[in-house]
């Protein structure tokens, strides 16, 4: 099986930017509480859990995907010609597999990853903004927990909140949390099924 190569920040900047007239997603992916892992069980156990990382995102991401090691254990992932949601869906896949199993015998815990998602467009018109928006994307579903992928949410779409009772965005952490899905991701599929209903008034 042929595995993606795992850049180095220069290199996957240079490779990225080539695509700065192309569409595609940015995903920003960060492993959760990786300073606990060094710190309990040693550098050389860390540097397992990145190899397995860099395993797992070279042999599961499309051909065309351009993948870099961008810090300590902050890793990023350019996916030509994909939207946001097909993003979401592939790193998901990506997320759960990486964190429902063992990394390797020194590390007897599962990790988790958290994963920030934007896309260009709708969310940036050049590459500097995409990795601005898919960063704050990440920190937020690290906000909201960890162990999750989120896609961009713009600032014009977060007032939106404000048409909603504080009731009702409760219930939404909460299903959000059980779920283990975004809740943008939950507010698109109501806004699909809302629009399936009133098909026939549009």
């Amino acid at each position: 099986m042929k595995y993606l190569p795992v850049l180095n920040r220069h290199d996957f900047e240079v490779a990225v930017n080539q695509l700065e007239n192309s569409a595609l997603a940015l995903a920003l992916i960060d492993l959760d509480h990786f300073k606990e892992i060094n710190d309990s069980l040693g550098h050389a156990a860390g540097d397992s859990v990145l190899r397995s990382l860099e395993r797992t995102l070279g042999g599961s991401l499309p051909e065309n995907a351009i993948v870099g090691r961008i810090g300590g254990d902050e890793y990023a992932a350019a996916i030509p010609d994909s939207t946001a949601e097909s993003a979401l869906i592939l790193l998901e896949e990506i997320r759960n597999h990486f964190s429902s199993n063992n990394v390797s015998s020194a590390v007897p815990r599962k990790i988790q990853l958290s994963v920030g998602i934007a896309a260009k467009p709708p969310h940036a018109k050049t590459i500097a903004d995409l990795m601005r928006c898919a960063d704050e994307a990440m920190y937020r579903a690290k906000r909201e927990g960890r162990s999750r992928v989120a896609i961009y949410v713009e600032d014009k779409m977060t007032l939106k909140s404000n048409f909603y009772p504080k009731a009702q965005l409760e219930r939404l952490s909460k299903l959000s949390n059980a779920t283990g899905r975004t809740e943008a991701s939950l507010l698109r599929e109501a806004l699909e099924t809302l629009l399936v209903k009133y098909k026939d008034e549009l």
